[in-house]
């Protein structure tokens, strides 16, 4: 999506998809969805529309069936209100930052877990030798220069 054109273009089919859902899709297995970006290819043919469900994995299941399902009048929808010469074709996609956002969740608790482990190793901790190993000016100096 390298043209603004198109970016503001899929900002909104964003718009309208969003609330077409709210307002007048009522098929009762349309979940909580929440449409989070758009993208259109280059030539502006297809619009790829990525969403996310709140809910399991059968609410996520049911709710792509009836996107699949209204998928018609979101286009022709999309069509009439942006008067585009080629109305692009919809793909919904559930995205995925859900479960990218749980792992980096997950990620970071093992990390802190980790952080603490080598807390409490690091507080037991002896030196192995001087606790300040470094040499100081004007200090006296076992080596005498005869």
């Amino acid at each position: 999506m390298g043209s603004p054109r198109y970016a503001k273009i899929s900002e909104q089919i964003k718009v309208i998809i969003a609330q077409m859902l709210e307002r007048r899709i009522k098929d009762p297995r349309l979940g909580f969805v929440t449409v989070t970006d758009v993208r259109i290819t280059g030539d502006g043919r297809e619009a790829t529309v990525f969403y996310t469900v709140l809910g399991d994995a059968d609410a996520r299941a049911e709710s792509a069936i009836a996107l699949h399902s209204a998928t018609g009048l979101l286009r022709s929808t999309v069509g009439k209100q942006l008067g585009l010469k080629f109305t692009p074709t919809l793909a919904f996609v559930l995205d995925g930052v859900e479960e990218d956002a749980a792992h980096l969740e997950d990620a970071l608790a093992r990390a802190r877990a980790h952080d603490a482990a080598v807390a409490a190793q690091a507080a037991g901790a002896t030196y192995a030798g001087d606790a300040d190993p470094y040499r100081r000016p004007g200090e006296d100096d076992d080596s005498t220069d005869e």
